[in-house]
């Protein structure tokens, strides 16, 4: 007799936990990542960017509750200490500048006012011109620099003539022959705050060629791409193109171009209140302490050490921060 065949044993059905297993392994698989994600895994490797931001993130929540944390610490940026100063040299007395328990970075020559609490002031006056100038130099620059790059033709050599002109003219000189004609008074502003807002203004608008040019330059790379020309064959229109198709891509180098153009405004700002026509007196700013340091430099070389540090930091920050954004975003590109 033949032996009886063996029939073949069922494979063991696979438990619940398995099961669960194979699913999440499955959906880990196929789960995608957004460009922000990727970017800020990117971004959080780079050690120096984030600490550059959260040293901006710091400064400006110093700047947004300067009048908080000067009462804290118990001083007024425009308060006179006659008493600490010496009569004979018009310095501060004791060393450092005056630094105590009072008056953590010391006194101005003079006057003897908190320098601590007008560097948390002038803090808010850099900050705002940093920002508001990016702002709008970033929103003339992007509308601008699309129009040319989609456009081309007449439209595209009249923009980039523009560009070019404002590129050649001498911003600076310009800022100071208008700011010295400005009136007191303008737009319901007055004082300080009208300086503040031509400084905004005039900044921002000599601004936006720089990155004007990066958007035409991506916009002219971008026109002829596959999914434009797909928008256009489906009947979509030029502006729908323009903000729904184009615009998106172009968050990336708007961004990054925002944070390279804040600290170069923010030293703009600082040179023009150096050369007297930036705010006025009494309203603190750090170009306008480096400014008066000048005659002190020799006697109270803490007097200029303090604002040229806060200048420092601030800009070293912003720069830090803008290249690991740049690398984040775009990490092909060369630094």
């Amino acid at each position: 007799m033949t032996a009886p065949l063996h029939e073949p044993t069922a494979e063991a059905a696979p438990s619940a936990a398995e099961e669960a297993a194979i699913a999440n392994a499955g959906d880990k698989a196929v789960q995608g990542r957004s460009l922000g994600r990727i970017a800020w895994e990117r971004l959080k490797r780079d050690k120096l960017a984030l600490t550059g931001g959260i040293v901006v993130l710091v400064l400006i929540l110093v700047a947004v509750f300067a009048p908080m944390i000067a009462s804290l610490i118990g001083q007024d940026p425009d308060t006179f200490h006659e008493t600490l100063i010496d009569p004979l040299f018009g310095t501060p007395k004791g060393s450092l500048g005056g630094i105590s328990g009072d008056h953590l970075l010391g006194v101005e020559p003079v006057n003897g006012r908190d320098i601590f609490a007008r560097i948390l002031y002038g803090s808010r006056i850099s900050l705002l011109v940093g920002f508001l100038s990016a702002i709008v130099a970033v929103v003339l620059g992007t509308v601008l620099g699309i129009l040319a790059g989609f456009f081309g033709g007449w439209v595209d050599s009249v923009i980039s003539r523009v560009m070019d002109g404002l590129l050649a003219f001498p911003q600076l000189l310009f800022i100071i022959a208008l700011v010295s004609v400005m009136p007191n008074e303008m737009l319901g502003l007055s004082g300080s705050s009208v300086r503040v807002f031509v400084m905004i203004l005039v900044i921002g608008f000599f601004g936006w060629p720089y990155i004007g040019r990066v958007v035409r330059g991506q916009t002219l790379s971008m026109r002829e791409r596959e999914y434009v020309e797909a928008a256009r064959s489906l009947g979509a229109g030029r502006f729908y193109i323009l903000f729904k198709e184009l615009l998106p891509n172009l968050v990336a180098p708007i961004i990054v171009y925002t944070t390279m153009m804040i600290p170069t405004n923010i030293l703009t700002e600082a040179a023009l209140s150096f050369l007297g026509v930036g705010v006025k007196p009494p309203t603190s700013s750090w170009g306008q302490m480096l400014s008066t340091a000048i005659d002190y430099y020799d006697s109270d070389p803490m007097y200029m050490v303090v604002p040229g540090v806060a200048i420092f930091i601030t800009v070293l920050a912003f720069n830090l921060f803008g290249d690991g954004v740049r690398d984040a975003l775009d990490p092909k590109a060369s630094r």
